[in-house]
């Protein structure tokens, strides 16, 4: 591991402000950070800690909730309001990592953890992602946890996260703020970059940008899924995900959010299904519909192709699930 320096941030506006120095990256529970240093993927020249910020409170908020950049994966997942609200958050997080894992992963942590692609963990490896002009190992080679939209010629990594696809379908606002001391918000669904010719650019943060915490909307009515497909029953990233929030009144579907992850360098959110499915009568044959409009740019690369079919599965699946229809 590269020689760093260490700083504690006592401030946010300190920790931003330190973070606008090149070189410098903050670190919360270090659960993703730690090894990417280890494996000389992130040689960061100093760190920030960020722990002891006071960004560690659950607040309602408008009739909604205001989440600290520093809450706890464990302590977020548990949280009362959490579970009766906002249930399709709950179990996006408790369907990763392991425990331990969950009780030091902070909620911006989460939302900044970068790609599993493994030539991006590998430095002997062509990787546009680590090294910009390298080239992307796995277009020809290794792909089989990789994305199928929303892909480019520089990079076809996925975002490995189920937080953040579960903020995505409950439309979430991220508070950040600048090293300057002002402080905006950007929605969850745009927080999260596709690759295009930039894919070392994961997200829209800037340098001495700093999570502060994340915002969610009054509760909506409807039932609210989150359906994970992995290689084995835990402790394993998805193969692809989805996040959904159906309501029903009269037979017909009367709302229809959703969100994928594993499949795209973000959470992907695709607006055409939801004017499709709302005001249908839930059927095989228009969440099939739904599947063709999801999926007709994507593409695997060989290994990957079988995502193609495995997204539409799950997505009728889920639909099924939430309407109470069989399969």
């Amino acid at each position: 591991m590269k020689p760093f320096e260490y700083r504690r941030a006592a401030t946010a506006v300190e920790a931003a402000s330190a973070m606008a120095e090149a070189g410098t990256l903050a670190i919360a529970g270090g659960t993703n950070l730690i090894d990417l240093m280890k494996l000389q993927v992130e040689p960061p020249d100093r760190l920030v800690d960020v722990t002891k910020l006071d960004l560690a409170q659950i607040a309602d908020t408008d009739g909604g909730l205001r989440i600290g950049a520093m809450v706890s994966n464990t302590d977020l997942a548990v949280h009362p309001r959490i579970r009766r609200d906002y249930p399709v958050l709950a179990r996006a997080i408790l369907a990763g990592a392991t425990q331990q894992l969950r009780n030091k992963a902070s909620v911006g942590g989460n939302l900044c953890q970068r790609t599993r692609c493994p030539y991006f963990t590998n430095i002997d490896q062509p990787c546009n992602k680590r090294a910009p002009g390298s080239g992307c190992g796995a277009i020809a080679g290794v792909s089989r946890i990789h994305a199928i939209l929303g892909a480019s010629k520089h990079c076809i990594a996925t975002y490995p996260g189920d937080m953040a696809v579960a903020l995505a379908v409950l439309d979430a606002k991220i508070d950040i703020l600048r090293a300057d001391g002002t402080a905006h918000s950007v929605a969850a669904r745009a927080f999260h970059r596709l690759p295009g010719d930039q894919p070392e650019l994961d997200n829209v943060l800037e340098a001495g940008d700093l999570i502060t915490g994340v915002r969610l909307l009054r509760p909506v009515g409807g039932k609210q899924l989150y359906r994970k497909v992995r290689e084995r029953a835990s402790y394993a990233f998805a193969l692809c995900s989805v996040a959904a929030i159906v309501a029903m009144e009269g037979g017909r579907i009367t709302r229809a959010d959703l969100a994928f992850g594993s499949i795209a360098h973000k959470p992907w959110t695709d607006d055409r299904l939801s004017d499709l499915l709302v005001g249908e009568q839930p059927s095989l044959a228009v969440f099939d519909r739904a599947a063709d409009i999801l999926l007709d740019d994507a593409q695997g690369y060989g290994e990957n192709d079988f995502k193609i079919s495995l997204v539409r599965r799950s997505l009728i699946a889920t639909l099924c699930d939430a309407t109470g229809i069989s399969a």
